[in-house]
């Protein structure tokens, strides 16, 4: 099969003109040439059941001391290398899901464990500080050599958080903070605002809101669940508010079949936000920002165009309100740009990025109009944590000295031209296949079909995950190289055809 052949052309990269992939390949030799992990093993390994009876034993353990219904299974990680996930049972996975899209640069890459062979680091790791009272005398220019080092266009100012959902909290705080001085000007708090406000009356309350989108994921804490619109799971039971939700463009695929259907629900979905202003603003329940994914990952993978989101901008600022873009699963590169709304073509900075997961350490990035006046407005004990800010410091020398956000754009034409190829072979298990870099997924023609293929590729020794009610995602890590991209579609190949057999 063609990719196992491709699996067999690495070493010596012989290509055939006849073969579009194999061009591809030669085209980009120097991906191939090693591997950027080494020790990885040369494929992977199934051999019991997952989960295992070792992680079933752990299992049992662990739901003794708190709920553990969504672990999949117990990982090894002294052993697990580079792209491939070791489990406590000998089950050797190709991880192209890397903790919800959380790894960078795969497992145990050399140069992150190296730092902790400066004593230096080591204290870091030992003493964590209450960062935004007691920093240690060398933060501010670890937070340079980081994060600053890689801000989105336009921005100088961020604020760390220890993961996605307290960032887009806070992140949601800076908003309304910005847009109530705004409506105030320079006036100070008045006594009335200051007493009504600890007894959760207005004046010193708002009734601001913010305006998300259908399929949107933000996060699980309270605030971040108003914003949230895909499982009932993360909202039942939970109090909320009467915020605006617009709808996000659900495209037809491909993408070239589809230009005017599709230009015409971007229109449709960025009129819906337009009256959305205009019915809260008039309700005196204003939209202080709009909080929106570039590309909606937990919802099930929607894509938006350029053009909905440049647009998009526009509506807000013609508003008054801010725009906050949440790349807490988009951000470190993995769409072939390090922050994801690079692929827009905005024409402004956008307001506020918030960003975690490969990231090591979350937080945002603002405008400096967006920061309090007072101290404590946006605080909490530990306001991130300076360990992975260390860590990122190196990851970013790593992306930056191995080119790896090339990297994924190679691996990532290989893995969409594989499963678009798919997509013609076995149509009810392979449609509507997009993506950008390595950042891709597909749908099956029904929940039920999307979790056994889930199911069958782990048999095939590959961990992936599902999104929304049908798709299946990719998240591989940056270290994801155009023969781990062969292996994969390899082994999907196996399991799309095992599948379709019973059908």
């Amino acid at each position: 099969m063609i990719w196992r052949n491709l699996l067999n052309s690495f070493n010596s990269v012989k290509c055939s003109i006849h073969n579009p992939a194999n061009v591809l390949l030669a085209n980009n030799a120097r991906y191939l040439s090693s591997a950027f992990v080494a020790g990885e093993p040369a494929g992977p390994e199934v051999k019991t059941a997952i989960p295992g009876p070792r992680s079933l034993a752990m299992l049992a353990e662990m739901k003794t001391i708190q709920i553990s219904d969504a672990v999949q299974l117990f990982a090894d990680y002294s052993k697990s290398i580079g792209n491939y996930l070791y489990d406590v049972d000998g089950n050797i996975l190709l991880d192209v899901y890397t903790q919800i899209s959380s790894v960078p640069l795969g497992y145990n890459h050399p140069e992150l464990l190296d730092v902790l062979q400066d004593k230096e680091n080591i204290r870091t790791f030992i003493n964590r500080p209450a960062l935004g009272v007691f920093p240690g005398e060398n933060y501010p220019q670890r937070v340079y050599n980081s994060l600053l080092r890689v801000a989105p266009k336009g921005h100088t100012e961020v604020t760390t958080m220890a993961c996605g959902s307290c960032s887009n909290e806070n992140a949601y705080k800076a908003i309304f903070v910005w847009f109530r001085r705004k409506q105030r000007g320079d006036a100070p708090y008045t006594p009335e605002e200051e007493t009504s406000c600890v007894m959760n009356q207005t004046p010193g309350v708002s009734d601001l809101t913010l305006l998300s989108f259908k399929g949107a994921f933000h996060g699980r804490t309270f605030g971040t669940l108003i914003t949230t619109h895909t499982k009932p799971v993360h909202k039942l039971d939970i109090p909320t508010m009467d915020w605006p939700i617009g709808t996000f463009p659900r495209y037809k695929y491909p993408l070239e079949d589809f230009v005017r259907e599709n230009e015409e629900e971007d229109r449709r979905c960025l009129a819906e936000v337009e009256e959305l202003f205009e019915r809260y603003n008039k309700r005196g329940k204003n939209v202080a920002g709009v909080v929106i994914e570039p590309i909606q990952s937990e919802g099930g993978d929607h894509h938006a165009s350029p053009a909905f989101f440049q647009q998009l901008q526009r509506i807000a600022k013609k508003n008054g309100a801010a725009l906050l873009i949440d790349e807490v699963q988009t951000g470190g590169g993995t769409t072939g740009e390090f922050w994801c709304h690079d692929h827009f073509n905005l024409e402004h900075p956008v307001d506020i990025v918030t960003y975690s997961k490969k990231m090591l350490v979350g937080g945002y990035f603002s405008l400096p109009e967006f920061r309090p006046r007072e101290g404590y407005r946006i605080f909490n004990t530990w306001m991130g944590e300076p360990s992975k800010v260390v860590l990122l410091e190196k990851v970013i020398d790593v992306i930056k000295r191995d080119k790896l956000i090339e990297n994924v754009k190679v691996t990532g034409d290989i893995l969409l031209n594989g499963l678009k190829g798919f997509g013609k072979r076995y149509p009810n298990l392979v449609k509507n296949v997009r993506g950008r870099g390595t950042f891709c997924a597909f749908d099956c023609d029904s929940m039920a079909k999307r979790d056994q293929l889930v199911e069958q590729l782990k048999v095939e020794g590959v961990q992936t995950g599902g999104a929304g009610p049908v798709a299946v995602r990719l998240r591989p890590s940056l270290v994801f190289q155009p023969h781990h991209a062969a292996i994969f579609l390899d082994r999907l190949e196996k399991a799309l055809h095992k599948m379709d057999n019973k059908v």
